[in-house]
């Protein structure tokens, strides 16, 4: 291998691909494909993909993530959730790569008392949070080189997110409901794409030892926790400019009181301290994240606005 790995990116325009495609920056080559040119339930444009550019490194951020209507078309959840990360597990083990892949928080039940770990029994509630655990598990049995990096509440500057969903009511209303029983730690796309990059640089340069000791599965989220009502809270005593001044009210409700096809896990704070033993890092607080990403996202409004 070269010492500028070839790397392909599989889900590249999505919001964690974009910041990938950023972090990883100055690889020889990067490919980012998305689903206009790869689509994830044809097995064979899966194979060819990996085959054409010939990756020494697959990172995979594609994800089917419409949790609710999983429920109705699990058959397609578990497709791209599940048989495609096989696919790209069994190519990469072909080539001798290393798989990246995200999973969820929603692989566990959310029962437990105290933030989850790695060796915790796994049991998800809903459609969307079995076929993330399906596609870890396919991932495993092939073997190989390989990290899975389970995450939660996962949000970024762009794509499809709690944050820009938050923003835009905001802008549009005075007071908003929001869950406030469910825990979890918001974990942006920057701190993800910035930590996956110095780990596979670790990783490609033997600083972690063998792959046998460092290939696994390892929570990787921000730190602290909060709820969707804190978090919203958060989000606009800090994105006031983002918001025009306004900072709408926050009201705090059950979760039995926003009815969803899928169930959501009442606790999904996990540990981050495997990852933190084997590689020495860390991502930032919640809310230091969250700063750091509404300043984003300020200064490509000033930028646009020139």
């Amino acid at each position: 291998m070269s010492d500028k790995p070839r790397v392909l990116i599989v889900g590249g325009s999505g919001q964690l691909g974009l910041e990938l495609q950023r972090s990883f920056s100055g690889t020889n080559p990067l490919v980012a494909v998305d689903r206009e040119l790869v689509d994830l339930t044809v097995p064979d444009q899966i194979r060819a993909i990996v085959a054409g550019v010939k990756p020494d490194v697959i990172l995979n951020s594609a994800a089917y993530t419409a949790v609710d209507r999983a429920e109705s078309e699990p058959q397609i959840a578990n497709a791209v959730n599940a048989r495609a990360p096989r696919i790209l597990a069994e190519e990469a083990l072909k080539r001798g790569a290393l798989l990246v892949h995200y999973s969820t928080d929603y692989v566990f039940d959310g029962t437990k008392e105290g933030p989850w770990t790695e060796e915790d029994e796994t049991s998800p509630i809903n459609a969307y949070g079995a076929s993330k655990l399906a596609g870890e598990e396919a991932i495993r049995q092939v073997g190989g080189r390989y990290l899975i990096f389970r995450t939660s509440w996962v949000y970024g500057p762009h794509g499809k997110n709690f944050l820009l969903t938050m923003l835009r009511l905001g802008r549009e209303r005075d007071e908003l409901s929001v869950v406030d029983d469910q825990f979890g730690a918001p974990t942006t796309t920057l701190e993800l794409a910035r930590v996956t990059r110095e780990i596979v640089d670790g990783a490609l340069a033997g600083q972690f030892g063998t792959p046998d000791e460092w290939s696994g599965l390892y929570h990787l989220t921000c730190g602290g926790e909060t709820t969707w009502c804190g978090f919203t809270r958060e989000i606009f005593t800090r994105a006031r400019q983002l918001l025009g001044g306004r900072r709408p009210q926050v009201k705090a409700i059950a979760t039995s009181e926003y009815p969803t096809p899928a169930k959501r896990p009442r606790n999904s704070v996990m540990s981050n301290a495997k990852l933190r033993a084997r590689f020495g890092v860390g991502l930032l607080n919640w809310e230091e994240a969250l700063e750091a990403v509404v300043q984003q996202m300020a200064v490509e409004v000033v930028r646009h606005s020139c």
